[in-house]
């Protein structure tokens, strides 16, 4: 049986987890990796029908769901039964064989010093929004040194999901982190 690799995308409301997975999927798709998404709103629906209208011609709509956490596990196990052909799952806020964290810079440049499972313990943290730095007063500058010293020397991401910024970078990290075992060619 061929293993699928769960690849989870969390961080708080807002961060911008979906808009990372809507950038990935076609970076990952153009690999000839087949992907599967699983978001998680708690009570609607709203991220999986916006990533299947920004994915529309990219990935299959079937190949996308949308559920609240008490049933992603098994919405992840029946996506993956459906479409055994499956390199990679996209789980927003769900448990993954590799975690990529989403913090946004909005939320402040203290973030990554005042740590927390996520910024530390994630095979990548992913700092969201650079944009958006000068009208907040954040210095990535400061974030990215106590990321550095919270994170001991694993990768951290500066991304804007906006313009693409640091979309390829992250989708080389996890390529060569997550997918190296599954065909592709890093």
């Amino acid at each position: 049986m061929k293993t699928i690799c769960r690849i989870g995308v969390g961080g708080p409301v807002g961060s911008g987890k979906t808009a990372l997975i809507e950038e990935l999927v076609p970076r990952l798709v153009q690999r000839h990796l087949k992907v599967l998404v699983v978001t998680g709103d708690a009570v609607s629906t709203e991220d999986a029908d916006h990533v299947r209208r920004a994915l529309k011609g990219i990935l299959a709509e079937d190949r996308i769901a949308g559920v609240p956490a008490a049933v992603r596990r098994d919405a992840v196990e029946d996506l993956e039964s459906r479409f055994p052909d499956t390199d990679v799952v996209l789980i927003e806020n769900g448990a993954a064989d590799f975690v990529v964290h989403v913090i946004d810079v909005a939320a402040g440049d203290r973030i990554p010093r005042k740590n927390g499972p996520g910024i530390s313990r994630s095979d990548i943290l992913v700092v969201n929004k650079t944009d958006l730095a000068p009208y907040v007063d954040a210095d990535l500058g400061v974030m990215a040194a106590d990321a550095a010293v919270q994170r001991g020397g694993k990768p951290v991401v500066f991304t804007n999901c906006r313009t693409g910024f640091g979309i390829p970078e992250l989708t080389e990290r996890i390529l060569e982190g997550a997918l190296f075992d599954v065909g592709v060619r890093v």
